[in-house]
Parts: structure tokens; C-alpha cells; sequence
């Protein structure tokens, strides 16, 4: 199928993992920024694959394993475009990733990894760094007045990062802290936790959609950080919070340099406490941050201009 000319025609895959299908939201997005024509398998769902691949695509483009696994179980000749958030050589990339390793080499094989530190580990013949971008138009400020003063979004399920959210809310009582994750995770931290009541308190369900997502970071005025995976790399709750002109407060990564040093870190559970009290106190001191932040990931960290480096490098 030919449509609209010069114009790419591209196979999008939305996979599984809620985390994987916000990431390929904005992907997808910037593709439709850059002038492609997108088709979406949504493997969630997963009845219209056969359907699709009678259509003459010129890439495939998942997130970690899932579309390069597609593109290699029906033999498609097309080039294939692998972003991964997840460590490439571990089951979170996909439970069969020691099976589909090996294709990343190929020739008409792209991967693009959030890590830096781990790109530089790898030698694939197209492997590229690539942090975490998103769509600015739908993440973005929408002018409304946050009910609470600190939110995070992800799992509890190690003793370390229940222990800490815990003490969160008995040393800070007096704020209003929002937890998000999946009814799963909220049930086995509930059962595991001292405090099984603040958690219930904390919890506000579940946010499978970049709508949703944007509207619940806008809601919060600061937004903290536990990066779970990688090196050196900021997870993609970083630029959705900037996105929407809120703070984000994340623990150390070295590429907190992509932010030129404007983004505060904590180092220990008492230095982030008093950075929360103390930009909840100076609104100053927080517009500066949120600015020079927004801005710079409006530049460098967008939809559109990632997706059209992207599509530069595979031509």
C-alpha cells in the first residue's frame, strides 16, 4: 500500500508494559509530527496483526524487543527501529531477549537506548543514545492549581523504596502526598507495609495514558524520583514533569547534566525533605527551576525534533 506519496508508512507496536505504552505514545506522536503515516499494532489487544502486515511498510518501530520480535517471527523485509528504556540484556526488555539479541546487529536493525553509560557499553552496528522525549502538546501546563504538594508514580516493591515513600508520609504529614501505580502494586505494598493505613491514604490508583498522566502531574507541585534502571539515565516521569511546568526532584544520575544543573537532586531521604519543604515555601526559587528546566527540554527533549533525529539516522 502506497500512501501520501514521499511520505514514511510505518508500523507502530504498543506493547504490553503501561510504562512501554506511554514511551511509544510520544514516539508514535512524533512520528505523525515529522509527516509519517502511522498504523498502530496494540498487542494488548493483539487481533489485527495479520490484517496489517499486508500493508507495504518502510519501518517497524517498538519499544525494547517487541517490534524487532514481530518483524523476525513473520520474516518482514523492512527496516526495524528498537527504542529501549529497559536494559537490553535483562528479562525486563522482554522475556525472550536472549532469543532476539543477536538481530540488534543487523544491518537494517536500529536501536536507540536511554541510557548513555550503556549505549557506550554496547557495540551494535546502530546502536544510538537517546534520553526520554515527549509530545509538548500533550504534556503540558494546564493552568490548574495542584491539590497536592507531592506525588510519585511507580512501584514500592523493593524494602528500600516502601521504606522510604513510608517515611515520607509520617515525617511529612502536614503535606499531601499522591502515590500512582498499578492495583497490584498497591495491594502488595499495602500488605507489606508498617503504615498499611497511610498507604491507603496515599494511594490514587492507576494511570495507563498520557492524558490521564499529564493531568495528574499538573495536579501535584512536586513530583520525586527513584530510578529504577540503568546507570547514568532519567526515567521518562523526568520530562513529562518538566513538560508540565512542575518540579521534579530526582535521586543522583550523572545525566542530570542534560539539564545544565538546574534540576535538583537529593542524596539521602533528609537532603530531599528539605528540598521539598523549601521549594514549597519559596515560589521563587521553584518558577526559576521549573522554567529553565521547561525550556530546556522543549529544545532538546520534544517529540518531534528526537523523532526526526531518529528518522535522520535511518534513512
Amino acid at each position: 500500500m502506497n500512501k501520501g506519496g514521499k511520505k514514511k508508512y510505518v508500523l507502530a507496536i504498543l506493547p504490553v508494559s503501561i510504562g512501554g505504552r506511554l514511551t511509544m505514545s510520544s514516539i508514535i506522536d512524533g512520528y505523525r509530527q515529522n509527516n509519517c503515516i502511522v498504523d498502530i499494532y496494540d498487542e494488548l489487544f493483539g487481533n489485527n496483526l495479520e490484517e496489517l502486515l499486508k500493508n507495504d511498510y518502510s519501518q517497524i518501530v517498538g519499544y525494547d524487543f517487541s517490534g524487532l520480535k514481530i518483524k523476525i517471527d513473520n520474516n518482514l523485509k523492512m527496516k526495524s527501529v528498537n527504542y529501549f528504556s529497559d536494559e537490553i540484556r535483562n528479562k525486563t526488555s522482554g522475556p525472550e531477549w536472549e532469543k532476539y539479541l543477536k538481530y540488534l546487529n543487523d544491518n537494517d536493525n536500529y536501536t536507540f537506548y536511554w541510557d548513555k553509560e550503556l549505549t557506550y557499553s554496547e557495540n551494535f552496528k546502530h546502536i544510538h543514545y537517546m534520553p526520554h522525549f515527549v509530545n509538548f502538546d500533550v504534556y503540558k501546563d494546564l493552568g490548574i492549581n495542584p491539590e497536592f504538594d507531592l506525588m510519585f508514580a511507580g512501584r514500592l516493591d523493593t524494602d528500600y523504596r516502601l521504606s522510604f515513600f513510608e517515611e515520607l508520609l509520617v515525617k511529612l504529614p502536614f503535606l499531601k502526598i499522591a502515590w500512582f501505580a498499578i492495583d497490584r502494586h498497591f495491594k502488595d505494598a499495602k500488605k507489606r507495609s508498617k503504615y498499611p493505613e497511610l498507604i491507603q491514604n496515599a494511594y490514587q490508583g492507576f494511570i495507563d495514558n498520557e492524558t490521564d498522566m499529564a493531568k495528574a502531574i499538573n495536579n501535584s507541585k512536586i513530583i520525586f524520583n527513584m530510578n529504577s534502571q540503568g546507570i547514568s539515565s532519567l526515567n521518562y516521569r523526568t520530562f513529562q514533569t518538566v513538560a508540565c511546568k512542575r518540579l521534579m526532584i530526582s535521586d543522583y544520575r550523572d545525566e542530570l547534566a542534560l539539564f545544565n544543573g538546574h534540576m535538583p537532586f537529593y542524596e539521602d531521604f533528609s537532603d530531599l525533605t528539605f528540598k521539598i519543604e523549601s521549594y514549597l515555601e519559596d515560589a521563587t526559587a521553584y518558577n526559576k527551576v521549573v522554567t529553565e528546566c521547561y525550556n530546556i527540554a522543549y529544545e532538546f527533549h520534544n517529540s518531534k525534533n528526537c523523532t526526526k533525529q531518529m528518522l535522520e539516522i535511518v534513512k
